[in-house]
């Protein structure tokens, strides 16, 4: 069976599909590959975008030796035999370490010194922004560079080559599954193709279904992606938008995540962008944070539903939000009033009417009484749904 994954892997930049931004003749990568120019970089991406791709043409452009290395097999005695051997070389090496948010703090240290004299070239790669697992040691010693998804087009490109290649066909439809459901994803199209081939040449829809039943989609165990999808959910619920907000909850059950850490959000997206604009929300939303830990999966996924439409279709509004995060800031800032006598509990035997409290229900449920030493104002309710109600009834309170 051919290992399509490999014969089809980009020997150089012009080859390389979906990443124009690090791989068209006008991109500072390319540039600084061929002025012999480029340093220690790091590219983080999804999964089958090219990094490895990527660090073999630079390896070739640049006319280094290239090592490749997994950070969740590498031993430290093996770059060492390498530093070794390139020690007096006029040729450095390029280490290419795939995996490289999983190295171990004292594997990033041994790198430090060859980085630091550019004895060897280290490029790494990884699912997850190395800014969040490297050491600061390390960052500042290097670049970052960030691949995206490949988009359809592109992998539409490749499949061209990879049809032509290998004597296969397929129709349109087939080949618009084929590319729609590889989730930007250039390996996982050619290794569903790979399967295929090995059962027909003219390859049809129903062979792919049965290989793959649904389309991929990024899987939101990974840290990047978990945090991206998680904060486009919150913010098109923020914005109102039912449809945008279904859909990124759709791509987290879909990719992994927990029903409760969603309804964990919905909880407090509830009271922070929603509020007294709708007190119902965070009833609403503690409710669902119950009921999917007690259902769970798949059941769980209508309930986060509801939640979801339910926040969307609510009035917004930040004013309880806004008002402790005040509070705490003048708190903070040595903001620390004395208690008024008539308000205090301990250290005193007087009754309440002793310490001249007055007592609201005695008075109709309301009396006018001072509860700072100060005046202060933190809360500035909204003219906002259910809101407005209480902003008008504290006002005719006045």
């Amino acid at each position: 069976m051919s290992d399509f994954t490999h014969l089809l892997r980009p020997s150089t930049f012009d080859e390389l599909v979906g990443q124009e931004h690090l791989s068209s003749p006008s991109a500072p990568l390319r540039i600084l590959c061929e002025k012999f120019a480029l340093g220690h970089s790091f590219f983080y991406g999804p999964a089958g975008c090219g990094k490895t791709s990527i660090a073999r043409i630079i390896a070739k452009t640049m006319d280094l030796p290239f090592y490749e290395f997994n950070a969740t097999s590498l031993k430290i005695d093996q770059l060492r035999k390498i530093f070794e051997q390139y020690k007096n070389a006029l040729q450095k090496p390029l280490i290419f370490i795939d995996e490289v948010h999983r190295l171990a703090k004292n594997q990033q240290e041994v790198l430090l010194p060859v980085m630091e004299n550019n004895s060897v070239l280290v490029i790494g790669a990884s699912t997850e922004n190395p800014f969040y697992s490297l050491t600061s040691a390390i960052r500042s010693r290097s670049m970052l560079f960030e691949l995206k998804y490949i988009d359809n087009s592109a992998l539409d490109k490749l499949l061209t080559r990879a049809l032509d290649s290998n004597s296969l066909s397929m129709d349109e439809q087939t080949r618009e599954y084929l590319v729609a459901s590889s989730g930007g994803d250039a390996r996982a199209m050619l290794k569903l193709l790979e399967f295929a081939s090995n059962i027909e040449t003219t390859i049809t829809i129903d062979v792919l279904k049965s290989l793959r039943p649904n389309a991929l989609s990024a899987g939101s165990s990974e840290a990047g992606v978990h945090y991206d999808l998680a904060s486009a959910l919150i913010k098109s619920i923020r914005g109102s938008d039912a449809d945008a907000a279904i859909y990124y909850l759709a791509r987290l059950i879909e990719g992994g995540e927990s029903a409760d850490f969603i309804a964990r959000r919905l909880v407090i997206l509830a009271s922070e962008d929603v509020g007294n604009a709708n007190p119902q929300a965070l009833t609403l939303t503690t409710s669902t944070l119950t009921s999917v830990s007690k259902i769970g999966y798949p059941e769980a996924r209508i309930i986060l539903a509801q939640a979801v439409i339910y926040l969307c279709a609510s009035p917004k509004s930040n004013s309880a939000y806004m008002a402790i995060n005040s509070a705490l800031n003048a708190v903070q800032n040595g903001l620390i009033l004395d208690i008024p006598p008539y308000l205090q509990q301990t250290k005193t035997t007087l009754s309440d009417d002793e310490r001249g409290y007055l007592y609201p229900h005695d008075f109709g449920g309301f009396v006018k009484q001072e509860y700072l030493s100060q005046l202060l104002r933190f809360v500035d309710l909204k003219s906002i749904g259910y809101e407005k109600k209480m902003k008008e009834w504290l006002e005719s309170l006045l």
